[in-house]
Formats: C-alpha cells, structure tokens, sequence
C-alpha cells in the first residue's frame, strides 16, 4: 500500500484520476454519475467502483464527500483500501465492496461543505416536497450571529460571541438549534433545501442498484469534523432502545459505537439525512449503517470555519485575500495538515472498513 501521507490529493480532480486509476487496477467495476449543477462546462461526478462478485452474498457500502471538503480524507481513505487490493490482499470473495467516491463533487472541488445551491446533503434526503420547510426551535433568533450579510472580518469577536451563546443556551441545545438542518434560510448554514439536490437524486436511484441484490449489507458514511482530534465515532441512525445497537458494538466496540441522540454525545439530532434515508427505504436489505466521524479540531474552531467560508462564499470576493483564508480555514478544520493525523486516520478507516466485511461475511 502507498505511504499514508501520499493518498491525500491536492484537488478533486487529483483524488478522482486516481481513485478511478486504483479502481481499474484493482479490477473494479467502474461508473460515473454526472452531477448537474447548472455551470457550464462543469465536469463533476459520483464515481462508483465495485470490487467483488456480480451476485453478491454481501455488500459493504464507503461512501466520501457528502459534505465536499470532508471527500478529501473520505478519498484518501477509499484509496488506501484499493491500494491494499492491488497490493495482493484477498478479494471480498462471496460479497462485494461499493465505494462511493464524492458524493458531493462541487463541495470538494470548490471547498465548500455544501453543494452548488448552498445545501447540506446530510440534511436533503427527505421524502415529500412539504418535508423541506421550517427549522429548529432557536435557528431564526441565532441566524444574524451564524450568518452575518457581510464578508468575514479577522477582527471580529466570533469566540466571546460563541461563547456567550453557549453559556446562555447551553452546548446541546446549541448544537441541536445549529446543526439539525433548516429550510428557511438558503444562505445560512446547515440549509437542507427546498427540494433533492442532483446528488441526492442520484443516490436514491442508485444505491440499491450498487448493492448487486445483497441480502445484506453494512454501510459506513466517512465524515470529518467533530470530536476529538485524531479519533473517531461511529455514529449510528437507530437510537439507544434499537435492538440493533448490541451488534454493532460487538462489531466495531462498544467504545466507539454512539446510538442516536446518546446525552452529551458526539452527534446531534438532524433531519434528510443519508443514513436516514437508506434504512427506511431498502427494506429489502438487511440494510446496517455508520456515519464514521473522526475529530480534528475544537467544535468552536469548526463552526468559526464554516461561518467565515459561508460568509465569503456569499458576499466576498473570489481570489481575495480573505476569501482564500476562508478556503484554507475550511479545509484545516474537515482534513488537518498533521501528518500524525492523517497517518492515524487512514489506519482507523482501514480497520472499520476491515471490521464492516468480517461482520458481512459471518452474516
């Protein structure tokens, strides 16, 4: 396999010739699913590639970049497994391994979390045109603290700001008010839209199709962004009571296993998210599902990021000064420069990855 610190890529572009370029090697069924989003001459895709048999007993699920700027560890991490196949490590025999590589090709080309209409994928996978109104119970008092109508400033109290609305709201609250997805507000942060975006289309018409017929599959969404630096959680859709929970702690360890809704826990209550969707709807499937979040920076820093690139996406300028702080500010907070961490992140990827086809194949 490559040396961890070489399977992060530069761009999107990068990170998509060379998955597709690992996938033939590893003589993986290969798709392309082109993403509309109404730029001319764009050229954005979902790429898919299967590594197993046509009629799978089994199927393990790895999707990257539903939040775009997060594809650039998600990638890394679905390159080191192809790299691993190439490097003579036995094929998934009876089952079949779908890697799904940026599922949000604008976000990760242009460093943005959300898509070319401002959405967040992991709020649109709703089910009716009237599911995307609304928003949480606090959003519309903290919207001119979240997104200001004016370029990002280095001078601005941001923290003492956050912090003040913390200490009179409290962290959860805060988090579930913040994070949980709204429909009200297109350029504001966490906005879920007002109807599927492109990629989520995409992925309803074809995730079914991508598990070949499995009878069972599992599931593991790659995310970046809250927790601790350099650790991970698998945050699950099926709350505490589910009887569902005990098998994925037996699988992964009950210590990095996190049901929904879990107090004081990494997560927070959204809504139209991928996970969601997926076990609603592929009933057919004994159908499992993990979102793998691994930390890097303070949740402060983080919401400071995605407040500063929001804020210069909308209303600076392109190319400014300001505007590429935002940029890089954005990508530190969801794939950190730490060659400590991203050596460590590529190991924990592996070994979920690994964990998820032992548990597929035993049944």
């Amino acid at each position: 396999m490559l040396n961890p610190l070489d399977l992060f890529s530069p761009s999107y572009e990068v990170a998509r010739r060379r998955f597709r370029d690992a996938a033939r090697a590893a003589g993986a069924t290969l798709e392309q699913h082109p993403v509309d989003t109404g730029e001319a001459g764009g050229d954005l895709t979902i790429d898919v590639a299967t590594v197993g048999g046509r009629e799978p007993s089994w199927a393990v699920v790895v999707s990257s970049g539903v939040h775009g700027v997060e594809g650039f560890f998600g990638s890394a991490i679905q390159l080191a497994w192809l790299s691993g196949q190439t490097a003579g490590e036995p094929p998934p025999g009876d089952g079949a391994v779908v890697l799904i590589h940026a599922v949000n090709p604008y976000g990760f080309a242009r460093l943005r979390r959300t898509n070319e209409q401002n959405v967040d994928l992991n709020r649109n996978f709703l089910d009716t045109a009237d599911a995307y109104t609304g928003a949480p119970d606090g959003y519309e008092t903290l919207d001119p603290f979240l997104n200001p109508a004016s370029p990002p400033s280095p001078f601005e109290p941001f923290r003492l700001k956050a912090l003040w609305h913390i200490r009179r709201h409290g962290l959860p609250a805060l988090k579930d008010a913040v994070a949980g997805g709204q429909y009200r507000f297109p350029r504001g942060l966490f906005f879920g839209g007002h109807g599927p975006a492109s990629s989520t289309r995409i992925m309803r018409q074809h995730l079914a199709g991508w598990l070949g017929g499995a009878p069972r599959a599992m599931h593991v969404d790659l995310h970046s962004g809250l927790g601790a630096h350099g650790r991970y959680r698998l945050l699950l859709e099926e709350s505490a009571p589910s009887p569902n929970v005990e098998w994925y702690r037996d699988t992964f360890g009950s210590d990095v296993v996190e049901p929904l809704a879990t107090a004081g826990g990494t997560s927070y209550a959204a809504t139209g998210t991928l996970g969601g969707w997926a076990l609603t709807h592929l009933g057919d499937t004994r159908y499992r599902f993990v979102c793998a979040e691994v930390g890097t920076h303070s949740i402060l820093r983080v919401l400071g990021a995605l407040r500063a690139e929001n804020r210069a996406h909308v209303f600076g300028r392109p190319g400014s000064g300001a505007h590429q702080r935002a940029k890089a500010e954005l990508l530190e907070c969801f794939c950190p420069r730490s060659d400590r961490w991203r050596a460590r992140v590529i190991e924990q990827g592996l070994a979920i990855i690994e964990r998820a086809v032992r548990s597929q194949r035993i049944g």
